[in-house]
């Protein structure tokens, strides 16, 4: 194993916090980590073009300095599915610059984390869809997921689909935890899904009102991710990788 893919049971889940405080919490247990985000729809116009707010705040958060053409190959403005977008956009989307590119960071870090856009089946272009793009990687997915009302069923909807695409499911994160205003559905959630899902919740990450990606807000996401992930439950390799899991085909002999 050389990273994951990290996924949302739907959109707006904090997929971004989520990733930036694994990133920042792997570094500081001794990993090389690289982070991608492949497709970013809802770019930020600056006077030197789109910018991918969630690679800039996962980098940021994460101390990772690697060439934004790399982390975030194709920056597009319309906040919608990236095929979508990018028809609106004029822009084609070529499936094998984002393999290159992820490549090529394969090459600079021993372990990634590549955070996808929504959820598992939004397109990346034509019928493409970010499983498809999980599974090109060869990389175990992690599901984000709210706390609340509803995140059961969108919850084991999207492992059962990793699962019926052969994705394995290396564990689910319930970001955005209101210990103050949690109430039946929050605090049983998470033991149903594990129960009904067989998949580990690995991770409880506490609400921050502090954080804010869009504005680059880091808030305390390195600390409450530090504190309110079962890292055990993860099941991480060594910092220098471990041969006996299944390694990206992509960064093989790196």
């Amino acid at each position: 194993m050389r990273g994951f893919f990290i996924t949302g049971a739907d959109t707006g889940v904090g997929k971004t916090a989520c990733t930036a405080g694994l990133a920042a919490n792997l570094k500081r247990r001794g990993f090389d980590v690289g982070i991608m985000k492949p497709v970013q729809s809802g770019s930020e116009k600056t006077g030197n073009g789109l910018v991918s707010v969630d690679a800039l705040y996962t980098m940021t958060v994460a101390g990772i300095n690697d060439p934004v053409e790399l982390v975030s190959p194709y920056r597009l403005e319309p906040p919608l599915a990236p095929s979508m977008a990018a028809q609106i956009s004029g822009v084609n989307i070529e499936v094998h610059k984002i393999e290159q590119a992820y490549r090529e960071l394969c090459k600079r870090h021993r372990f990634m984390l590549v955070e996808g856009a929504g959820g598992i089946m939004v397109p990346v272009t034509g019928r493409f869809l970010m499983a498809d793009l999980a599974k090109m990687l060869n990389l175990p997915v992690l599901i984000v997921a709210r706390p609340g009302l509803g995140t059961v069923n969108h919850t084991l909807l999207t492992i059962e689909y990793a699962k019926s695409r052969g994705i394995q499911v290396a564990g689910i994160i319930i970001n955005g935890f209101n210990e103050s205003e949690a109430g039946p559905a929050e605090k049983t959630n998470p033991g149903l899904i594990e129960e009904l899902s067989g998949v580990p919740v690995v991770g409880i990450i506490p609400y921050d009102a502090d954080l804010d990606v869009d504005t680059y807000k880091p808030g305390r996401i390195t600390e409450l991710v530090g504190e309110g992930m079962n890292w055990e439950k993860l099941s991480l390799p060594g910092p220098e990788g471990d041969n006996g899991n299944a390694m990206d085909i992509n960064c093989k002999g790196n």
